[in-house]
């Protein structure tokens, strides 16, 4: 294997953009040359290296020179025996997980709280899933993992459950301890499949929680250009152990991913994973001291709440970098912080009805802490809402104690029911309760469904999104949910 501080990929090509070639293949644009002048500035630089599959480059599908380099070093940095680079986020990783475990038909076990891709794999995969419900945070109003039992359970009811997947951690950063589940699982046999989109950073810092490879997971799907340094789309799929038909895994990536990838996206890959290979703790350790500068001057402002590991919380870790904050007195909801945020040229990663999400990694500096900071500092209320409004109205979308923590067995399809559509009706969301969703329904960010197609609607779930839409939020899936409106039969 190549020294970890080599980037096999990255410096072939710019060997090759060195030698000054000749180009007579695509991209049609020519190193850059086709582009129009007002397009240069922006990005002209990476187009002089946004190649293809010509000798020297290797070939993403059929990876046997520099791209097979790169994806060994990827393998030895975080901890896998097999790595795959994405070029289509974690997006085509989780679908890739699914279709290479699953056949039509068959059953697999998966939390509830789960990205969109996860639900449409299902479709593809023509899967009957089991849903484990998570537990819910009533600190934070936030679904975090689910139990320990509820998978035993679930196996013991479900021994022909191909696997589980979860998402650890989630959005906010709430995680779970996976080597119990990873334990329990490989006592039955059966596969551990993690979208850890949002931990490719865990493991490399000791005041991080542990990945989810290091914890015993079989395969992994991570967002490299979510918490490291890839460009957007980057992601990676880790494989280990003997549960999973890795030549299956390279047959649907193959399927799945493009024929023309990126190799800008491809190179950054390569430069994330040398960045964490030799300079990775000390990195993140200059962004964690940023964070702390950040939480010290939010103490400072008794008005508003960091979400923290209190004796009440359900989950196991929380990663530093995920800051939610809310409105200690309930006068602004989170789209409000949002848009105030906003109006002071601060961006946030997403807004729930009472919390915003601040999303640091490694590259966040002290003044970017500062000015949101300072940012939260001016803010004055606009209006008043009860904080124990909008904790009731965010805590009960999962939180109903009449709903089991493991869900019977749900057919997913690809192609949805010709005869639901025909019935199916649009109404207004205070009137859902008690029918059936005609529609995948998904708050975007975060991107995960509160409704799938044919899931029943309680009035709990009606009330959050009612809430949702009144806020603003946007969403996925339903064509009039931010209208306040739902397809139903």
């Amino acid at each position: 294997m190549l020294p970890r501080h080599r980037a096999p990929l990255y410096e072939q090509m710019i060997q090759h953009a060195d030698g000054n070639p000749a180009s007579f293949h695509v991209p049609g644009h020519k190193s850059g040359r086709g582009a129009m002048n007002w397009q240069a500035p922006f990005y002209e630089s990476i187009l002089k290296i946004d190649y293809t599959e010509i000798p020297g480059l290797d070939d993403l599908h059929q990876p046997e020179g520099a791209i097979r380099e790169a994806q060994e070093l990827a393998a030895d940095c975080f901890g896998a025996e097999e790595t795959h680079f994405l070029v289509g986020g974690s997006t085509v990783g989780n679908l890739a997980m699914i279709l290479s475990v699953c056949r039509r038909g068959d059953l697999l076990l998966v939390q509830r709280n789960a990205h969109k891709s996860i639900i449409h794999g299902l479709m593809l995969a023509g899967v009957r899933a089991v849903f484990l419900i998570p537990q819910w945070d009533q600190e934070s109003g936030i679904a975090a993992g689910v139990r320990l039992e509820d998978v035993s359970s679930a196996l013991c009811t479900y021994p022909e459950a191909k696997g589980l997947l979860i998402t650890n951690p989630n959005y906010f950063g709430m995680g779970q301890q996976l080597k119990p589940i990873a334990d329990l699982m490989h006592a039955h046999g059966k596969p551990l499949l993690v979208d850890e989109a949002h931990g490719a950073h865990y493991g490399f810092h000791p005041e991080l929680p542990p990945s989810a490879l290091s914890s015993g997971a079989d395969a992994v799907v991570q967002s490299t250009h979510k918490m490291l340094t890839a460009m957007t789309m980057g992601a990676m799929l880790h494989v280990q152990g003997s549960l999973i038909d890795r030549s299956e895994i390279k047959r649907q990536l193959t399927i799945l991913q493009s024929s023309s990838p990126s190799y800008p996206i491809l190179a950054s890959l390569d430069l994330a994973r040398r960045q964490m290979h030799i300079q990775g703790e000390a990195d993140i350790q200059k962004g964690m001291d940023t964070v702390r500068f950040f939480r010290k001057r939010m103490e400072e402002l008794p008005r508003f709440e960091i979400v923290s590991p209190t004796v009440n919380s359900v989950f196991d870790t929380l990663d530093p970098f995920k800051i939610t904050v809310s409105d200690r007195r309930g006068v602004m909801s989170g789209p409000e912080i949002q848009r105030n945020l906003e109006s002071k040229g601060c961006y946030v990663e997403l807004a729930t009805p009472r919390q915003v999400l601040l999303l640091f990694t490694l590259a966040s500096t002290q003044e970017e802490a500062a000015r949101a900071s300072n940012a939260f500092r001016r803010m004055e209320s606009d209006f008043c809402i009860n904080k124990e409004e909008l904790k009731a109205q965010a805590a009960n979308m999962m939180n109903n104690p009449h709903v089991s923590s493991i869900s019977a067995p749900v057919v997913f399809d690809l192609h949805p029911n010709t005869e639901r559509i025909n019935q199916s009706r649009s109404v207004p969301i205070h009137q859902a309760a008690g029918l059936y969703s005609a529609e995948m329904v998904i708050p975007y960010p975060p991107g995960i469904p509160v409704l799938y197609p044919g899931e029943l609607i309680t009035t709990e779930t009606a009330r959050y999104l009612e809430e949702l839409a009144v806020q603003g939020i946007r969403f996925h899936g339903s064509r009039e949910a931010t209208a306040g409106y739902l397809q139903v039969y």
